[in-house]
């Protein structure tokens, strides 16, 4: 059947408006699939919110020592069991004080009119500082090539310093040794020394004035 003009514009007047409301209804669609939904909330996008790890403290550094110090703790732990009969002489059963000078010798230090000694062998001539715990410390005193302290200030004492000890709290000094080795720690400071006669490399401080010798003293002698 013919259709009249007026007719025909009617019906693609209606064809068009079907066609541009259903695009729009399409789009309200799409819209309100990607559009949160009443009453939820947005998906949030995750996000590193963990605190930075800190980075380790760096180690401490090792503790400089000077080159004297290192040549006079090379000569005591090189010699402490191996005597040096080759450049000294030997205090048989008595050879600490003799041993301990001898390392300040390898760090340096020279021999004067009270501190001294020639020879080799069991017949070698000496001073009195250089044998004798009680002389070296008077020597150690009065010539200021030192500076005294008690065990109370072992905070202080450094490798290569001299530690003397008094046995029986008598005052004087029994036992002489070279500081080989210095432990700080929280628990406290810990030292170790090398001696002769009772032969030692690293013979820990507290363990000769408590087991060796119960109720001994240490003292030390901080080398410049």
């Amino acid at each position: 059947m013919a259709l009249s003009r007026p007719i025909r514009i009617g019906l693609v007047a209606l064809a068009v408006g079907g066609l541009i409301a259903g695009a729009a209804a399409l789009t309200s669609v799409v819209v309100a699939q990607d559009s949160p939904s009443a009453g939820r909330a947005a998906t949030s996008v995750p996000t590193d919110t963990a605190t930075p790890r800190a980075m380790p403290d760096a180690p401490n550094a090792p503790v400089p020592v000077d080159l004297a110090v290192q040549k006079q703790l090379a000569y005591a732990l090189a010699h402490w069991k191996n005597y040096n009969v080759a450049d000294y002489g030997v205090v048989t059963g008595n050879d600490c004080v003799n041993f301990t000078n001898q390392s300040l010798i390898a760090r340096g230090w020279k021999m004067d009119a009270e501190w001294r000694t020639a020879g080799t062998g069991s017949s070698f001539s000496f001073s009195k500082p250089w044998v004798s715990s009680t002389a070296l410390m008077r020597y150690l005193a009065d010539s200021g090539r030192a500076t005294a302290l008690t065990d109370a200030q072992r905070d202080q004492v450094k490798l290569g310093d001299v530690v003397q000890f008094d046995w029986d709290k008598s005052g004087d000094r029994d036992h002489t040794g070279i500081v080989t080795r210095v432990e700080k720690t929280a628990a406290g400071v810990q030292i170790y020394y090398a001696g002769h006669t009772d032969d030692s490399d690293y013979l820990s401080v507290d363990y000769a004035i408590t087991t060796k010798h119960p109720g001994g003293r240490a003292y030390y002698w901080s080398i410049p």
